[in-house]
């Protein structure tokens, strides 16, 4: 699967401070690796849609959309009931995030943690300026760049004025510490069951290089990192939350019980219908 970058493969007009796009496909994709140029809002209209970034991880339905920092994602995109699957996506850069927060005189916002990626549920308000959105794409170029940054700046103040400041914080934040964003791709994807090629592409290196430096950080190879890490979530699942070694082993990361069992044994001494009992 080659990597996509967007909006750039999506043959659109020069490069824009704000670009619209209604996106259609009826062509399932699962963890396409996609590099964002640009920031984006992707109002989903059919279908569902799961996103995973460096920091985070998100799964929506048709009742919510995503607001998206520019960087590395894995997309994962599953078809509606009749097969189909539609997304409106507003394109925005950096430039116009800064824009907008010196005009509001938005200058103190703060947040305590950093995030690519915020979902927010639609209202009767964000349903009409999809809509409005899809509209826009019948005027004339000229006009079209005019009325999309009067529509960004809607989307934003509504937002802000809803939800607060902190996914502005995210958007304006200037996140180029590889070391940071290397930790945060290892921290928040050890239950994701992600490939060594995946997590390498969210950190932005080549396989060799992401392999020498976890060992550099972890002192030991990713895949004994991983499985250490995804038998101490399942012997948490066995103890704490009484389950089944059979309702967990995909869970941890296993394709089959067999496999799971032999290498919780191998960690703990004792087979996982032992620490099930105790």
């Amino acid at each position: 699967m080659h990597t996509i970058t967007i909006p750039d493969e999506l043959n659109l007009e020069n490069p824009k401070l704000v670009q619209v796009f209604d996106y259609s496909s009826s062509k399932e994709v699962s963890k396409q690796q996609i590099i964002l140029n640009q920031n984006i809002f992707s109002f989903l209209i059919e279908g569902t849609k799961e996103v995973i970034f460096e920091n985070s991880a998100l799964s929506i339905d048709g009742s919510k959309f995503l607001v998206m920092k520019s960087g590395n994602c894995l997309m994962t995109e599953r078809l509606s009931n009749v097969s189909n699957y539609r997304s409106v996506l507003l394109f925005f850069t950096n430039e116009m995030v800064s824009i907008f927060i010196r005009k509001m005189e938005l200058n103190k916002i703060e947040a305590t943690s950093y995030t690519s990626v915020f979902a927010f549920e639609y209202d009767e308000f964000l349903k009409h300026f999809v809509q409005s959105l899809v509209g826009i794409s019948t005027l004339s170029k000229d006009f079209q760049n005019k009325i999309l940054e009067v529509k960004f700046e809607e989307i934003m103040l509504y937002l802000v004025e809803k939800y607060g400041t902190e996914f502005l914080y995210s958007l304006n934040l200037d996140n180029h510490n590889a070391t940071q964003k290397f930790i945060h791709v290892i921290e928040n994807s050890h239950l994701n069951k992600l490939t060594l090629k995946e997590l390498a592409f969210l950190c932005n290196m080549s396989i060799s290089t992401f392999k020498r430096e976890f060992e550099k950080h972890y002192s030991e190879s990713p895949i004994k990192w991983f499985q250490n890490k995804r038998l101490e979530f399942a012997h948490y699942l066995l103890q704490q939350e009484q389950k089944n070694p059979s309702e967990i082993y995909f869970e941890a990361g296993y394709e089959n019980l067999s496999s799971f069992t032999q290498a919780y044994k191998s960690k703990y001494g004792v087979t996982t219908k032992f620490h099930q009992k105790n």
